[in-house]
């Protein structure tokens, strides 16, 4: 199909949709709201701070750079690393990306790569292409709320493991493994091996300090802070040897080719300041929001599993139910509907008819992950807004299953 021909169709499609009264946006684990303050410092750098590239020596490549300086500086801040120690990309899936792919370059002896059953995608395809090239990739179980199993950790970690990837958070569950037994599991085995964690979904939504968990590496997303789509960073310890893995004209960092993109760059250092700022204010409201919307959901609507803990141990935005006798990609359709947008399963495998291979990872039956709904709530949610949300499920997991050859009692 012509790129043409599918405009008119996505055209046609929204008309169709038609303009809901209200809307509420669940769907921060792909992309979202923006805090304000971001797109004002970008608006700024867009317009004369950040418009010159940073390693030319002029006026407007001078004010650049500071911009970019500013910038490592206070995310650096709310990491808790030296500015130093930070390199930019353009997602979290590029920083992943640079962590594995990039250590695996420069390792000389060491051939084993482990992870958990549960990393993201980012995670898992550049460790399988590793696997191609003759690394060992290992990927440690789950428990059925997503815990990776530390004795299966600790029998795998032997003289030619080079890397331990495990996110402090999981994406799509919310799982918040215990980082500092990991580290210190890994460490204690092996001061050599590397551990990197995938920060994603963990920065500004657990405590996190990158220099007291002892990691060697860490991903972030401006995205997942409320910031712009467009900027990632790779925190890398110092010391820690990786090769580029894309290659071109540097800037102002040796790691990653291309000029940086500065006024998302001052986005994102904006919303990261926020978060750390307000973070106890923020995860309360958001944890909040979170169970209200777990307990409106299960205690109203019958044969629904929450996927992943719950309490504490769960991160403070993180909704992950399995509507049972409903398609996922179904329910997305009725909500959006209604004017609630949020997502089935993860956001990399949405257009895919394979289920959520962490939902398979806890033991969730092929059915059940296809009925999985994803949703974060935000800083920006009111209780308005979750209990607009409630009823529109109970609409939509009705119709879909008054459809369903398999709903109860067919």
């Amino acid at each position: 199909m012509m790129f043409s021909d599918m405009s008119r169709d996505v055209a046609a499609l929204l008309e169709s949709h038609g303009v809901p009264e209200k809307e509420v946006y669940l769907d921060s684990e792909n992309s979202g709201m923006v805090f304000p303050q971001a797109l004002e410092a970008m608006q700024a750098a867009y317009q004369g701070s950040g418009m010159g590239h940073p390693s030319i020596t002029h006026r407007k490549g001078w004010e650049a750079y500071e911009t970019l300086y500013l910038s490592t500086l206070a995310l650096s801040g709310a990491m808790h690393c030296k500015p130093e120690e930070i390199t930019y990309t353009h997602s979290g899936t590029e920083a992943n990306n640079l962590a594995i792919t990039g250590l695996a370059r420069a390792a000389k002896t060491r051939k084993k790569i482990i992870i958990s059953a549960i990393e993201h995608l980012s995670v898992v395809f550049p460790a399988e292409q590793l696997a191609q090239e003759g690394f060992r990739v290992v990927k440690i179980p789950v428990d059925r709320d997503g815990f990776a199993s530390m004795d299966a950790l600790a029998a795998q970690l032997d003289t030619e493991t080079l890397l331990v990837s495990i996110a402090p958070v999981n994406h799509e569950i919310g799982t918040v493994q215990d980082i500092r037994a990991i580290v210190d599991l890994v460490k204690d085995k092996d001061a050599a091996i590397n551990v990197h964690l995938d920060a994603c979904d963990a920065f500004g939504k657990i405590p996190l300090d990158l220099e007291a968990t002892g990691a060697d590496l860490a991903s972030f997303s401006s995205h997942k802070v409320y910031g712009p789509k467009g900027a990632g960073a790779l925190y890398i310890r110092k010391g820690i040897d990786l090769k580029p893995v894309i290659h071109g004209q540097l800037s102002t960092q040796k790691l990653w080719a291309g000029i940086e993109n500065i006024p998302a760059i001052a986005g994102f250092a904006t919303a990261a300041s926020l978060m750390q700022e307000h973070f106890d204010e923020y995860t309360s409201r958001m944890a909040r929001l979170r169970d209200r919307l777990i307990t409106g959901i299960t205690g109203t609507i019958d044969q629904t599993l929450l996927n992943g803990p719950a309490g504490p141990k769960r991160t403070p935005d993180n909704v992950n139910i399995s509507f049972l006798n409903c398609e996922g990609e179904a329910l997305t359709v009725e909500m959006s509907l209604q004017g609630v947008y949020v997502s089935s399963g993860s956001a990399c495998t949405s257009r895919v008819l394979e289920p959520s291979h962490v939902l398979l990872a806890i033991h969730r039956k092929y059915e059940e992950a296809h009925g999985s709904i994803l949703m974060k709530t935000t800083p920006f949610h009111t209780e308005e807004d979750i209990d607009y949300v409630i009823p529109c499920f109970v609409k939509a997991a009705q119709r879909i299953r008054s459809m369903s050859p398999f709903k109860k009692g067919g």
